[in-house]
């Protein structure tokens, strides 16, 4: 037998198993026709305070009320609610009435976000006309970088000779221009930072 094997146990716990909170003896006094469930205790209590205060409704019946509530009491000796006790039963039933309606996240009560509307907007501009070279201001001109030249194949020379650089377009235009048109302009004139 290997040493996972004795690791792992089982254990059911059958129904006869379980035994029910009753009560049967109050101090050396055993209660007569007892032990008792707290759903019998509930009902005895409520029921008999009930036949008391309305005695004067009652009284012409005779023993009846009485009988009655000798018969209710043991009618919820072992009523089962969904296969719960009556005061378990009424608990949930409790316990979910006071949770959250979203539920709860980490012992807190889960909410949505208050909704608020979203507001934005856009401006459409017209592209401005290429202002040339010696117009331009110069502290607002786009700067662009040369671009590279083609890496050349293994095949090709290699010579000490300079390369070529392609010459710099004049700047797009000046003026406050947005970010959007930059860069459209940029594209347009065939180049790319």
């Amino acid at each position: 037998m290997s040493a996972t094997a004795a690791a792992r146990v089982g254990r059911f716990y059958t129904s006869a198993r379980r035994h029910p909170w009753v009560l049967g003896k109050v101090a050396d006094w055993k209660i007569p026709l007892g032990p008792y469930t707290p759903a019998q205790i509930a009902v005895a209590v409520g029921g008999g305070f009930l036949l008391v205060k309305t005695i004067g409704w009652w009284s012409w019946m005779g023993p009846v009320p009485i009988v009655g509530w000798g018969l209710v009491i043991w009618m919820v000796r072992r009523p089962k609610v969904r296969g719960r006790a009556p005061v378990q039963a009424a608990l949930g039933w409790v316990l979910l009435g006071w949770q959250p309606r979203g539920g709860r996240i980490g012992g807190r009560a889960a909410r949505d976000r208050a909704p608020h509307p979203l507001l934005g907007g856009f401006t459409i501009e017209d592209t401005p006309a290429p202002i040339p070279a010696a117009q331009a201001a110069p502290s607002r001109a786009v700067q662009r970088r040369p671009a590279r030249a083609p890496h050349p194949s293994p095949a090709t020379d290699r010579s000490s000779a300079p390369r070529r650089t392609q010459p710099i377009p004049p700047p797009v235009a000046a003026g406050p221009v947005s970010g959007v048109q930059q860069l459209l302009a940029l594209a347009q004139s065939g180049g790319a930072r």
